[in-house]
């Protein structure tokens, strides 16, 4: 059973590789042009098209992606920097408002390119040329492939226009993940390393567990296992566990997360922003309140309860607002936000369950503290009183 089961997944892997090389394939363009090779890009819903010439070391290439008629898109090569658009030549296709497409060749030389008409540094024996049809562009070119190599790192890109000029592409998953390495000879292709897109995730699942998981848990271990009298005092040191990894993986990811803000010019996501800081200084002020915590019989406790809850509680719901804002900027697969929907659901299901449960007993807890305390002052007074 377990090897059929196996034989129909790598049969189903295979239909869906032949479907996509078939959708590929079947790809027509205008003029009559034709391509021997193509691939369908891992991102953005782009495809390259291309035929090499082995005996000049040229590419005759089309990129089609699809965009609304406000958008631009791009494709080109780096040789000097690997997998990343610094260092890129690249075609930029748009139109103007009157439907007019042009194609511009420029070099990014940084992360705030000028975007002016340049020579690139690859030679266009061809070309290049652009349409627009049925919502996509189609670029059009024959390039010389820089060093004579087979292997390039091939870069893309989608964005869109403000008043017919070029304007900053999204920062999502997909634009990020818009490279790769490409042999034109064989056709085969690898992801191109992403290292900030990497880091990008680590941050926002540190972020998730420490303090949308790890915090509300251990709110939840002290709001409710400290009325179990057995509990005492594991529940406290349960409790301190919790926060203190919550704060401790927090304050990496928040670290990691204003590195990456410091390395993207130009893109601030303000509210996310400003909800990280409040939230970190809140959980930075808890700490040092432990530090300063007061005797139970101290007549300043129940000041610092109320602003150790207060505080506390603050920092929960400030999390799960900015966790929901840092998926948003992610846009990862749709199931990453479904299962914190879900932890978010289960921990709140669990804390309602147990505020059912232990309420009755606080009730009995301190009805039974409260005649105690009555006993033990009729008992002072008779004693006085003899």
């Amino acid at each position: 059973m377990a090897r059929l089961l196996l034989l129909l997944g790598a049969a189903m892997v295979l239909l869906a590789s032949a479907a996509t090389a078939q959708d590929c394939l079947s790809a027509t363009f205008s003029g009559g042009r034709t391509f021997v090779k193509c691939n369908s890009l891992p991102s953005l819903s782009a495809s390259l098209h291309w035929t090499y010439h082995p005996e000049n070391g040229t590419a005759d290439v089309a990129f089609r992606a699809p965009s609304g008629t406000s958008g631009w898109v791009a494709w080109g090569i780096n040789p000097t920097s690997g997998g990343s658009m610094p260092g890129s030549s690249v075609f930029i296709a748009s139109q103007d408002g009157s439907g007019v497409v042009s194609i511009l060749m420029t070099n990014l030389e940084s992360k705030d390119p000028s975007l002016t008409n340049n020579t690139l540094k690859f030679n266009v024996p061809v070309g290049p040329a652009a349409e627009y049809s049925n919502g996509a562009y189609t670029i059009y070119a024959t390039v010389q492939l820089p060093g004579n190599s087979t292997q390039q790192f091939t870069v893309w890109q989608a964005g869109p226009t403000s008043n017919g000029a070029i304007s900053q592409h999204p920062s999502a998953p997909a634009n990020l993940a818009s490279t790769q390495r490409l042999d034109f000879l064989s056709g085969s292709s690898t992801a191109a390393s992403n290292s900030k897109l990497h880091r990008r995730n680590i941050h926002g699942l540190l972020n998730a567990i420490a303090w949308g998981v790890l915090i509300p848990i251990g709110a939840i271990i002290a709001r409710y296992l400290r009325v179990f009298e057995s509990a005492d005092p594991a529940w406290f040191y349960l409790h301190i566990a919790c926060q203190c990894s919550g704060y401790i993986l927090g304050v990496a990811g928040w670290g990691l997360g204003l590195k990456l803000g410091s390395e993207s010019a130009g893109i601030t996501y303000q509210p996310h922003r400003n909800l990280g800081i409040a939230i970190f200084s809140l959980a930075t002020l808890q700490v040092f309140a432990l530090l300063l915590r007061p005797d139970k019989k101290n007549k300043y406790r129940l000041y610092w309860n109320i602003y150790h809850h207060s505080v506390g509680y603050s920092v929960i719901v400030l999390s799960a607002i900015n966790i929901f804002k840092g998926l948003d900027i992610l846009q990862p697969a749709s199931g990453y936000k479904t299962a914190y929907i879900v932890i978010l659901a289960t921990l709140g299901g669990i804390a309602l369950c147990l505020e059912a449960i232990t309420w009755p007993i606080a009730i009995r807890k301190r009805r039974r503290n409260a005649a105690d305390k009555a006993a033990n002052g009729n008992g002072h007074g008779w004693q006085q009183g003899a």
